[in-house]
Formats: structure tokens, C-alpha cells, sequence
């Protein structure tokens, strides 16, 4: 009887240890971005690191609206990972701006990954030089929803434009880029890493330009949403831009709710910032891709982070 009872107490402790750290989650959506822009191939990148590194986790990225489309997914369930700008993330955690009255307290941070460029872009004959050019003109200000939508908005009233002195066309970058080959619209408001996909595929068949925000319009616009800073875009990011081009930028990052498993948290961000992680971001996105680095994982951070990815920095 004793050698029975000495026997089930190690079997006990060999599969207490052999789950020690393992993910209590295995299925793990990831809530990027429209298939032009920068988060959905990024977020295929994570897919593949997690689905390779963490024991036991299927990891799928999914198009949505981006940033505050994201963040609902998080509150619904709907996503466990989720890429949002990091003003969006501050909005929705103290019920501001476009959470007003729906502030979503279990909202933790994960890890900044790198400056997402706010990009006016135009056909090179539109005749729209600056953002007050913009006034009468069909205007493509993001998805419904989304965190460019915010950005669009916050920079025209930054240079005292309101909606009711454009068009307003609620287009994702997709469907802007179409758009305006086809001369639908007249400009489009697109927030992500340069170079983006949808931009350079108008400038393969258009001749485009990427307009400048002045420095007035900067300094209205920092003052009122401390999270923009003053960005530039390098000449010949795009085909026929051979100028670089001033513009503005919030941060990329990536959140998750409380309830997401520390221990699987801590695993996902230490196989992400690995060597062979950083690989598969750059492959991904080369320019995005690269700026994804530990050192700046936690510059910018608008959310209290989750206690996994307090632990991973912790050890750091």
C-alpha cells in the first residue's frame, strides 16, 4: 500500500512538472489590420513565431477594421492579441475620445513595436498641396472605426477642418488605394509603417504625391493629443516621391486583456524578440519589421502592462 501511495505522489508530481509554464490557452486570434496595410502581415510573422515557440498554441491572424475595431474584438472576446495605435489604446482604457462612456479598464499593454507614419496621399495632379487643401474635396478618412479614422480627424481639426468641409469617404486602405487610381476620391488618410502596401500599389500605375503637415498644424495638433510626434517620411519611400515629406506618427503596439494567461504572455513576447522572431518580423515587413526591437518595447506605452509582460521585462 505504501509503494502504491509513494508511486502516485511522483506520477502526481512528473505531470504537475511536465505542465509547468504551459499555455492554458491554444487557440490564439490575432486581431491585425486590412490586408494593405502593415499590421496583417506582421501579425501573419507572430502567427508563425508563437505557433513555433510557445508548446501547444495555434496562433491565426485575422483583417479587421485595425485599431479601435480591434479593441471591441478584445472586449467581446473575439481576439486574444490585438495591434492598436497607442492613443487608441489610451482612449479605450479611460473611456476618452471615441470610448466615451465605454472605457475599458482590463485592457493591458504587451509590447510598443515601432512609429506609425499618419500619410496623406494624393494623385500628383490633384492640385492639394497642404491639409487645407483638403476643404471641398473627397477625402478617404479610414474604415469606420478605426484608429486612421481618428488620426484624419485630429489632424484636419488641428488645421481647422471639420467633416463638414470634405466629403467624407469611410474607406479601408484597400479601398482607398482603388479609389483613387480610379479618381473616386481625392485624397486618402492612411496611419501605418512606411513603406505601405496600399501606397505602393498607386504608385505603380499613378504618379502620387504624399503631402507635408506644416508645423502650425504640428503644434495644434500636439497640443491638444500629446501622443503625436513629428515624423518624416524619406524621399523615395515611394516611386516618383523624391522629397521627403513631414508628417506626424503615434506608436504601434500590441495589447491583450488581463485575463490571457501570464505565463503564455511571457513566452509569446520572449520568442517574438528572439533572434530567429526578429527574423520573421523584418521578412515580413522589412521596415516595420526592423524597428520591432526590445530596447523599445515599452517607450510610448499609454496602457498598464500585463503582468507577463511585466515579468518578461522584469528578467530584462
Amino acid at each position: 500500500m505504501k509503494k502504491i501511495s509513494v508511486l502516485l505522489i511522483a506520477l502526481a508530481l512528473v505531470a504537475a512538472l511536465s505542465g509547468c509554464g504551459a499555455p492554458k490557452q491554444s487557440f490564439v486570434s490575432i486581431a491585425s489590420g486590412g490586408t494593405g496595410g502593415t499590421y496583417y502581415p506582421l501579425a501573419g510573422a507572430m502567427a508563425t513565431i508563437w505557433n513555433e515557440g510557445v508548446k501547444g498554441m495555434n496562433a491565426t491572424a485575422q483583417a479587421t477594421g485595425a485599431s479601435v475595431a480591434n479593441v471591441n474584438l478584445l472586449r467581446e472576446g473575439k481576439a486574444d492579441v490585438i495591434m492598436v495605435q497607442n492613443d487608441i489604446a489610451y482612449y479605450a482604457v479611460n473611456g476618452l475620445e471615441l470610448f466615451k462612456d465605454k472605457a475599458y479598464p482590463d485592457l493591458k499593454g504587451m509590447a510598443i513595436l515601432y512609429p506609425e507614419t499618419c500619410q496623406l496621399i494624393t494623385l500628383a495632379n490633384s492640385g492639394i498641396k497642404t491639409v487645407n487643401d483638403l476643404k471641398g474635396k473627397k477625402v478617404a478618412v479610414g474604415a469606420a472605426g478605426s484608429g486612421v479614422e481618428a488620426n484624419a480627424r485630429q489632424i484636419m481639426e488641428a488645421a481647422g477642418i471639420t467633416y463638414a468641409d470634405i466629403q467624407v469617404q469611410y474607406l479601408s486602405f484597400n479601398e482607398a488605394a482603388s479609389n483613387l487610381k480610379d479618381g473616386n476620391i481625392d485624397a486618402a488618410f492612411l496611419t501605418a509603417g512606411y513603406p505601405t502596401a496600399a501606397v505602393q500599389d498607386i504608385s505603380a500605375t499613378k504618379d502620387i504625391n504624399v503631402v507635408s503637415i506644416g508645423d502650425a498644424v504640428i503644434a495644434k495638433l500636439q497640443s491638444t493629443y500629446p501622443f503625436y510626434t513629428k515624423a518624416t517620411i524619406p524621399a523615395g519611400t515611394y516611386k516618383g516621391v523624391d522629397f521627403a515629406t513631414q508628417t506626424v506618427a503615434v506608436q504601434a503596439m500590441l495589447a491583450v486583456s488581463s485575463s490571457l494567461d501570464a505565463a503564455t504572455v511571457e513566452k509569446m513576447l520572449q520568442t517574438m524578440f528572439s533572434a530567429s522572431g526578429s527574423e520573421r518580423l523584418t521578412a515580413a515587413h522589412a521596415k516595420a519589421g526592423a524597428m520591432i526591437k526590445l530596447e523599445n518595447a515599452q517607450a510610448g506605452m499609454s496602457l498598464p502592462l500585463h503582468p507577463g509582460a511585466e515579468k518578461f521585462y522584469g528578467k530584462k
